[in-house]
């Protein structure tokens, strides 16, 4: 698993929308620091709870240069909807290949939800030189991040 001060692994996989647009993290890279939120699944308290908090924190991450991206194995119409359901204006990445999964070293299942090779919870803060600047990775996957620690990741990071 990447930490703070690795390269950032980069990886190809698909916006979430029904538009199957493809998505390369390279393009995201050199123009500010990325925020890529890992979470395991749309849909689900732990996972709506989080990705509504990033977005009411949205204008604070542009205002500090940043780019938002929230990355799962669901499959880009799920993703799609569940952008549309709740109101999220930044980009979900549908990782349904597990590429970005596997090189961040995030795979787990949750057996008792049926739920094999997702992500678990985590969040990576990007520099521009594609360096990791911050992490935190969930010890359990309904636990949310520290959100006032990532806004600060990224306001250093700029």
């Amino acid at each position: 698993m990447p930490v703070t001060g690795d390269t950032a692994p980069t990886f190809t996989a698909t916006v979430g929308t029904s538009d199957h647009e493809p998505f390369a993290l390279e393009d995201h890279l050199g123009d500010g620091p990325v925020v890529l939120a890992f979470f395991p699944g749309a849909f689900t308290p732990p996972c709506t709870n989080e990705m509504v908090a990033i977005q009411d924190r949205l204008d604070r991450f542009h205002d500090a240069g940043g780019t938002v991206l929230g990355v799962s194995a669901d499959s880009p119409f799920s993703q799609g909807a569940f952008r549309e359901e709740h109101g999220i204006e930044f980009d979900l990445v549908s990782d349904t290949g597990r590429e970005a999964i596997e090189a961040y070293g995030l795979e787990i299942d949750i057996p008792e939800l049926g739920l094999y090779g997702i992500a678990n919870r985590a969040v990576f803060v990007l520099a521009a030189d594609g360096t990791i600047a911050y992490d935190w990775v969930a010890d359990d996957p309904t636990n949310e991040p520290p959100y006032d620690a990532i806004l600060d990741a990224v306001e250093s990071a700029s």
